[in-house]
């Protein structure tokens, strides 16, 4: 912001923000949250450990689309080097208080812990709770770290949109392949106790959304399941099929997702979300299993087009 600044910048900085709430019909405190995410990724960007972590999650889909899907409270990335929780939280103590321009919110380092994230009683890897503040408004923040996965193909460079004319986070985030891989792997995983609707909902946005090549979403998809020790299914698993879709507890899940996220429920029945799905998965596992390369591409929102022999 400019040398004229206001004198007090947190009042400012709160009453835009409210003001686009208003606008956009947006609850304030998820508006709130969203600021002191992007803000807290720019600390981080700016930090010596930029390095050491990589933007995934839901948060991605503004980098890709311009907006989130769906409402988040919290930041996803893949860490690097040590998951121990005091190195953890020392690190982001540091990202904190990193010294950078004023933006109106005050980190508070002395509310952070950091703990473990158990699914099932398997180690998922590392949460970190703390709060940020924004004049007389107190954020909470929860950022979760998971470790030791492939990314295929490599790590992108981004730039992250700001919500307010602020400079704009500059960090390493995950490509669209490997948030596939990453949360098709959890469906099969989970079977039927899979209660993670958002993921379904996500799937469905980025494959409408985006374009793939074939050989490289089946590379993605083989290399996230060697890492996480599961084997490539040889028919379509649980979670894409119809008995699961029509499952009374999904049924249920599936509409009360959308309601807790304010989603469209026309035209977003879960069977018809499975057979898409199936459809867009299937194909690259099935070849990734077989050893055949994938010859194919998605345009966005269409369906797999085999390329030509060369």
């Amino acid at each position: 912001m400019s040398a004229d600044q206001p004198r007090n910048l947190a009042a400012s900085v709160r009453q835009r923000l409210l003001n686009i709430s208003k606008r956009d019909g947006e609850a304030f405190d998820l508006v709130l949250t969203r600021y002191a995410l992007e803000r807290l990724l720019y600390r981080l960007g700016q930090s010596e450990y930029r390095d050491q972590f990589l933007l995934k999650g839901a948060m991605l889909f503004v980098v890709w689309g311009g907006e989130i899907h769906r409402p988040t409270r919290d930041v996803d990335l893949l860490g690097f080097g040590t998951s121990e929780l005091p190195q953890v939280e020392k690190f982001f103590r540091d990202i904190c208080q990193e010294s950078v321009e004023p933006d109106g919110l005050e980190f508070l380092p002395d509310t952070m812990r950091a703990i473990e994230i158990r699914e099932d009683q398997e180690y998922q890897g590392v949460r970190v709770l703390f709060e940020a503040r924004l004049e007389n408004a107190v954020i909470p923040i929860q950022i979760d770290i998971g470790y030791g996965d492939a990314v295929t193909p490599a790590p992108e460079d981004i730039i992250y949109p700001t919500v307010l004319d602020f400079a704009a986070p500059k960090l390493r985030a995950y490509p669209t392949y490997t948030v596939v891989a990453e949360k098709f792997q959890a469906m099969v995983w989970l079977g039927i106790a899979n209660s993670r609707m958002k993921d379904f909902y996500d799937l469905w946005v980025i494959m409408r959304k985006f374009p793939f090549e074939g050989e490289i979403l089946s590379a993605a998809i083989e290399a996230t399941f060697a890492r996480r020790n599961t084997l490539l299914p040889t028919e379509a698993p649980l979670a894409l099929t119809q008995t699961f879709a029509n499952d009374a507890a999904k049924q249920t899940q599936w509409k009360a997702f959308l309601r807790k996220n304010a989603l469209p429920v026309d035209d977003l029945t879960f069977p018809d979300i499975i057979t898409a799905l199936h459809d867009f998965l299937m194909p690259p596992t099935t070849a990734a299993r077989t050893g055949i390369t994938f010859h194919a591409t998605w345009p966005a929102g269409g369906s797999w087009q085999t390329l030509p022999s060369e």
